[in-house]
């Protein structure tokens, strides 16, 4: 057998072969007789925790998210709550046809109970205005935890008005954990669809059917190179990508001073009062202090090994300077998508921040 017309992998959405190893769906031939079929890299993540990359054409995830505006559906975007502007997918509105879109914002466990989600949904419906999208709600979540899943499930039987339901956002925004919540919280009981750290783990679309003949669909998600966790291996990705409550990470530093992000970031208190700088990254990255004037050596001989990941810089694009002017006006964050933010104080400074070049960095304001 080398392709099954009708037969898809349930786990990942890619169609099933057994010729050849190297390519996504395969499964062997004894496997043909199992309830429910997977692919062996699916089979391999869920029993085993093994991570494999896969090579991703975003071109033709944006062309079956192109399919949307053919239907009458509800579209549902997941954002992570802890890369939001990373976690767009430019120009939905685009690619909807028309269609109303429900925002979820995943990753509510994240942040500190002392976080206002109201502010967290007002930023969310903020930037959503800024891209010209006009959602018919925001509703935050976690899909890892289970916090409102019942709002989750109420909000888009309401809106979906009997009309199939497209699940759609970036790779490792949480899509496919959502949607086993909602198939564990609401009849199924068991995992439907594969999900694990590595983006890009769903590589087809999935359907579901639901009770009244129609289905959700989850999609694959799309991939954005100019986010730092699309360039990191498998288990690497690990370190960077948070799993518990965000604990700041404080240092008062004065003008001279650098801070390391592993091997990924490198930040630079240039000029100003002596202050603190909160960092909101995994607890698992290592975060390196020393004096400006040996960044360069430090860097040079430790990235790799002490500063790591990645265990491999060769892999990465070189490294970009930017340099922001911090007015002290109101406080503001450093963001890195992918990889955290700096919360920066309300004190005039310059500071420079380094990352891969392509990647993301900007300023904005204070999340918490």
């Amino acid at each position: 057998m080398d392709r099954h017309q009708d037969a898809w992998c349930e786990g990942c959405g890619v169609t099933l072969q057994t010729a050849d190893p190297k390519r996504p769906g395969y499964m062997p031939e004894s496997a043909l007789k199992r309830e429910k079929m997977v692919c062996r890299r699916c089979f391999r993540i869920r029993h085993y925790n093994e991570i494999a990359a896969v090579e991703h054409d975003s071109d033709a995830y944006l062309s079956l998210l192109g399919e949307i505006s053919n239907r009458q559906a509800l579209v549902v975007q997941v954002v992570d709550l802890f890369d939001i502007s990373g976690s767009w997918i430019e120009g939905i509105h685009r690619h909807t046809g028309g269609n109303p879109l429900l925002i979820l914002g995943n990753k509510l466990d994240l942040f500190p109970k002392s976080v206002n989600p109201q502010r967290l949904k007002e930023r969310v419906y903020s930037i959503a205005k800024e891209m010209g999208i006009k959602p018919v709600d925001v509703i935050l979540t976690s899909a890892a935890k289970g916090y409102r899943i019942q709002e989750v499930a109420e909000a888009i039987e309401h809106y979906r008005q009997g009309r199939d339901v497209f699940v759609v956002g970036t790779a490792n925004a949480g899509k496919s954990t959502l949607i086993n919540r909602l198939l564990q919280e609401f009849g199924e009981g068991e995992e439907g669809v594969t999900t694990s750290p590595y983006p890009g783990t769903t590589l087809d679309a999935i359907q579901i059917p639901l009770d009244d003949q129609r289905k959700i669909v989850d999609m694959p998600g799309i991939v954005r190179k100019d986010r730092i966790s699309e360039w990191i291996s498998p288990k690497e990705l690990t370190v960077i990508t948070p799993r518990t409550e965000l604990k700041p990470k404080g240092y008062q530093l004065n003008e001279g001073q650098t801070l390391f992000f592993g091997g990924l970031a490198r930040f630079d208190f240039v000029r100003g009062e002596r202050q603190p700088f909160v960092c909101y990254v995994a607890h698992s990255l290592y975060i390196h202090r020393t004096r400006s004037e040996k960044a360069d050596e430090v860097w040079q001989r430790h990235r790799g090994e002490l500063l790591s990941p990645p265990s491999e810089p060769a892999m990465f694009p070189p490294m970009q300077k930017h340099t922001f002017h911090l007015s002290g006006r109101e406080k503001e964050d450093l963001v890195i998508s992918g990889l955290g933010w700096i919360a920066l104080g309300n004190r005039k400074a310059s500071v420079h921040l380094w990352a891969p070049e392509g990647v993301q960095v900007h300023l904005r304001p204070a999340l918490l």
